[in-house]
């Protein structure tokens, strides 16, 4: 452009002789900091640059509390009646004095099952590769890896910490909501408490927070995750993480609203694993709660999220859920505070798919009140809903002889099976070896299954078996509940015995004892630091 053009052009509309001087560099710069600036990613935001700063040296660092208030005031996210408000405003205002005494405790009892599970998966194969894997992440030396010996970064622990203690899949469940809620809340609200110093009843609080949420999250879809091939625990973990994260970290309502909808586009896990037993399923809570601490450091940070994310028109019941019922989640969101899904959890008495627990109740049953052996059974039919076919029947001939011991805790035929020939299963029969049992699978080829329309799946895990004898008696079993439940529970005695079997295969047992009696009076603890240092794992007998 010659020098004639380029002069016009800097002219202004108001100056027809076109004659006006240019302004000089430095006057050109300050006239566009006077102006505002339009937002380039969101339509209809200006604002201006503070005044007398130049951005010569880097832009000014701005309040995260700052930034969230601008972007409420454009995206609309100040909305009461969405469920990310509703779920933020009741995480961040429960405090452990409003809830009921028996919810707390059965939280404490969430807590060291939890531990348990996490222990006994740290000696694993997997367990030394999620270990070494939060290990070369690192991070500031501030949360403990449980069994791992060292400390690490809050969100590097929680990665490693939630996989251990759902890679057992001795976790607890929460049925028709389908979800395993303590992988992903105890090891959060541990790990960030640790890191902040908190006490015993901040990381206490954070746990029964992010359990309600988690499970209203599923409950609002029961069934439908998995129905499109998604695993539930997996796509909810991340939005427990970001409240028990959340919470211990200070976050105000606005930033969890945005740390929730951070956690919609963190959703992710597919039910693939079931096709050849990969190990893909372990890790989920751990990536989604590794993803929820993520989400709440980024809104702290002024990060912006979709503040309708479970809802919304492109929201997590749309993409992975084919759509949700308004009512029913309203309705949800209604019980917040007053019904806890805590109580309704279910605790393992079996390491493997809780669907198959009552089932497997039904065998135990049969084989302690009927004299016959494994070598006596001519066929084992099962009454079944349609729900659970590809994760514990489909394909059949598969789930006959499962490839290794990971698939084996989800083939119905095989846990049967060992039901009947060994009269129990623990950890020690989900090996590749035992698996491999030509006895076990004699017995597991004779099961099969019926459908049941009458069975109210997901709300309801039942078992029915019937088994065909060599002699023609046709026994029968029929179990309405899993035990572990409110239902059917496990005493707080059980739960401890069961805590002891696993945590001692990673410590010594004076070890034990001091993380049982630390559990026990957490809600007074100031400092997690005796419970966290004894979770580190280098004292094993």
């Amino acid at each position: 452009m010659r020098s004639s053009h380029r002069a016009r052009a800097c002219h202004g509309a108001g100056d027809p002789a076109g004659r006006r001087r240019r302004l000089p560099r430095r006057g050109r710069a300050a006239a566009r900091r006077a102006r505002p600036l339009v937002h380039r990613h969101v339509p209809g935001l200006a604002r201006r640059r503070p005044a007398g700063r130049s951005y010569a040296g880097g832009r000014p660092r701005r309040d995260p509390r700052a930034v969230h208030a601008q972007a409420t005031r454009v995206s609309g996210a100040v909305d009461d009646h969405s469920a990310s408000r509703r779920l933020a405003r009741f995480a961040l205002g429960l405090r452990l004095d409003d809830v009921p005494p028996p919810v707390v405790a059965r939280a404490g009892l969430l807590v060291l099952d939890t531990l348990g599970c996490a222990l006994a998966a740290a000696p694993t194969d997997f367990g030394n590769s999620v270990i070494a894997t939060a290990r070369a992440l690192g991070g500031a030396s501030e949360s403990t890896i449980i069994g791992g010996g060292t400390r690490v970064g809050a969100p590097s622990a929680v990665l490693a910490n939630a996989a251990l203690a759902h890679g057992l899949d001795f976790d607890d469940t929460r049925e028709d909501a389908i979800v395993h809620t303590g992988c992903a809340a105890v090891p959060t609200a541990l790990a960030v408490a640790e890191a902040t110093r908190a006490s015993g009843a901040a990381a206490l609080e954070a746990t029964i927070a992010a359990v309600e949420v988690m499970c209203r999250v599923g409950l609002a879809v029961p069934g439908r995750f998995h129905a499109r091939h998604f695993h539930p625990t997996s796509l909810t973990s991340s939005f427990a993480a970001a409240v028990a994260s959340g919470r211990v970290y200070g976050v105000d309502e606005d930033q969890l609203v945005h740390a929730l909808g951070i956690c919609g586009s963190q959703a992710a896990g597919i039910i693939e694993y079931l096709s050849e037993g990969a190990w893909t399923k372990r890790m989920h809570p751990g990536w989604g709660a590794h993803g929820g601490v993520i989400a709440a450091l980024l809104a702290r940070n002024g990060f912006t999220g979709p503040t309708r994310v479970l809802e919304g028109e492109h929201g997590l019941y749309a993409a992975f859920a084919g759509g949700h019922d308004p009512a029913r989640l309203d309705a949800l969101m209604a019980t917040l505070g007053k019904t806890w899904e805590l109580e309704r959890l279910t605790f393992k008495p079996y390491p493997c798919g809780s669907i198959a627990h009552p089932y497997m109740d039904c065998a135990l049953k049969l084989r302690t009140e009927h004299a016959f052996t494994p070598e006596d059974i001519v066929e084992v039919r099962c009454r079944t809903a349609a729900g659970p076919l590809p994760r514990l029947w489909e394909p059949l001939h598969a789930k006959h002889r499962p490839p290794n011991g990971y698939a084996a805790k989800f083939s119905l035929p095989y846990l049967l099976a060992v039901m009947f020939v060994r009269g129990w299963a623990g950890l020690a029969d989900f090996t590749d070896d035992a698996v491999a049992d030509e006895r076990v699978l004699r017995v597991a080829a004779t099961v099969g299954y019926d459908l049941d329309e009458t069975i109210d799946y997901p709300r309801q895990f039942v078992g029915h078996v019937a088994v065909r004898l060599r002699d023609g008696r046709r026994l029968e079993a029929r179990q309405d509940h899993p035990r572990g439940g409110a239902d059917f529970p496990l005493t707080p005695a059980e739960l401890t015995a069961k805590f002891r079997g696993n945590a001692t295969l990673a410590l010594a047992p004076a070890v034990v004892d001091t993380i049982i009696a630390e559990v026990g009076r957490l809600a007074s603890a100031r400092t997690l630091e005796p419970l966290m240092r004894s979770l580190q794992g280098e004292h094993r007998a």
